[in-house]
């Protein structure tokens, strides 16, 4: 046996105390790992904190502590009279309160007002929440229910036609402006000189070969216009154009989905919405003249804001999306056309749109055919905002891998269930922070309208501190204070909402 020296240790002393670990949780973990971590985070934090000390501490003394709560004429807002100094003068608020919301609108009427708000409340909010059902329905009631319902209630008026009544009236509009252009046309080489006749003969021509289009087309639109004829000569023209336009319609979706052989559903659905626009008509007597009239013009305030924001949101998603597909089309004319929309209207501000629109789009039209003021604006800010709209949808579709579509074609799905189906959701889901960006930009860009005599909540607010009897020093200030707060809202609920969205539909790429 060998001998193993056996050798153990025993500690003679007491250990040292350490130090505590660093506590990296709770708040003051946070501002030791978030704030005070480095010399340049430190020197960051303090200037934030001074910053935010200068602006925040004066603006709620101005808001909130110096503010006149109370009051019934400028006096109430004077420093002389409150004793102390004067920050927002929150009664000019209260006694301008009705002028910011519905501007000029008048006020035996303004319950029409407050449904529209209440309707698009109650289909809106349905839409923005996950988990309840029934999304398709409620989207259709929204995006095409609404709208109509909307119009009614806002604007007033009746129903003197349907379907049949209105394509007969668009298409003889079409043919006519179609018969005075070749006439014009004609003139124009009429009048050219001897040392010009040969281009006069062509032009006149020309002219006449225009001039014979337009009958040709009034000629083929004949029997479409003798039914809105006969329609119009009956007793109740509303019901029967409703009810011959629904015929045709159904029968059309019946016969183009396959008949019996795809079942029911088509006609089925079809013949419920009508069925669902009769009640409307019925609810709102629109067969009757409908509500009473309210122009456009006496509209203002945040009503107008939330119009043209919200018709300008929605109408430009489908042109956007219309011109970035174009845009990446093989066919080389829709490419083109789609390229050169986009750049035109990228090119000029929104101010020079709404000029334009409001000044000029009634040159273009047909002969007695009146676009009012407020839709010729409609019209402007929708293609302008869907030339931006494209430009970030196409970035989304080209984030999406060819084999996408690829595998799509290999499965036998035609372009319109690739793109429907699997490319659009992947490229939207993609551009959601570009798409709320510029959904924002939009909102606040509304301010411009005033440029076209249309008050909106801004504009209504510049009309109001013409009134003498709210002439104080802080009256612009609390003024704009009020309308910030509003935009704020608005704007700040917009992008939780995109984020929140963001992290449902990108789930699967969280680390």
């Amino acid at each position: 046996m060998s001998d193993v020296t056996v050798s153990a240790f025993v500690r003679q002393d007491l250990v040292p105390e350490r130090p505590a670990p660093v506590k990296t949780t709770g708040w003051v973990g946070f501002l030791r790992t978030r704030l005070f971590n480095s010399p340049t985070n430190i020197l960051i934090t303090i200037a934030s904190a001074l910053l935010l000390w200068f602006i925040l501490v004066p603006a709620i003394k101005f808001l909130l502590i110096d503010a006149v709560w109370g009051g019934k004429d400028r006096t109430a807002c004077l420093a002389e009279n409150a004793g102390h100094p004067v920050g927002a003068c929150w009664p000019f608020i209260r006694a301008k309160f009705s002028q910011f919301i519905y501007g000029f609108y008048p006020e035996p009427e303004r319950w029409r007002v407050n449904l529209t708000f209440v309707l698009a409340a109650i289909l809106l909010l349905p839409l923005l929440i996950p988990r309840l059902p029934a999304k398709g329905i409620n989207a259709g009631l929204f995006f095409l229910a609404f709208p109509a319902v909307a119009f009614f209630l806002l604007h007033g008026g009746g129903l003197e036609g349907f379907g049949v009544s209105w394509t007969a009236g668009f298409l003889s509009g079409f043919a006519s402006s179609i018969a005075e252009a070749g006439s014009a046309l004609s003139r124009a080489g009429a009048s050219l000189g001897e040392s010009t006749a040969l281009a006069g003969s062509l032009l006149k021509l020309l002219g006449w070969l225009v001039a014979q289009l337009g009958v040709a087309l009034h000629y083929l639109i004949a029997p479409l216009t003798w039914l809105r004829d006969q329609i119009q000569m009956s007793g109740r023209p509303v019901w029967i154009d409703l009810a011959v336009t629904a015929a045709i319609v159904s029968t059309l979706l019946f016969w183009l989905n396959g008949g019996t052989r795809a079942g029911w559903r088509p006609l089925t659905t079809s013949l419920a919405t009508f069925a669902g626009l009769g009640i409307v008509i019925a609810m709102m007597g629109l067969d009757r003249g409908g509500l009473p009239v309210v122009d456009t013009r006496l509209w203002g305030g945040l009503l107008v804001t939330l119009v043209v924001s919200v018709t300008g949101i929605v109408a430009s998603m489908p042109v956007g999306i219309a011109l970035a597909l174009g845009r990446r089309s093989t066919i080389p004319l829709i490419r083109i056309f789609s390229t050169a929309f986009i750049e035109f209207w990228r090119g000029v501000p929104l101010i020079t749109v709404l000029f334009f629109a409001t000044y000029m789009l009634p040159l273009f039209v047909p002969t007695g055919f009146n676009v009012d003021g407020l839709m010729r604006a409609l019209i402007g800010i929708a293609l302008f905002a869907g030339a931006y709209q494209a430009e970030v949808i196409r970035g989304g579709l080209q984030a999406i891998p060819r084999g996408q579509g690829e595998a799509a074609s290999a499965l036998g799905l035609s372009w319109w269930k690739t793109t429907g189906l699997i490319v659009m959701p992947q490229a939207l889901r993609h551009v959601i922070p570009g798409l709320v960006n510029s959904f924002i930009a939009l909102f606040k860009d509304t301010s411009l309208v005033s440029i076209v005599a249309l008050f909106d909540l801004l504009g209504q607010l510049r009309a109001s501190f013409s009134d003498p009897a709210w002439a104080t020093p802080t009256t612009l200030f609390t003024g704009f204070a009020f309308t910030g707060l509003i935009y704020f809202s608005f704007c700040f609920g917009m992008s939780r909402y995109s984020l929140f969205v963001e992290n449902r539909l990108n789930a699967h790429r969280r680390n």
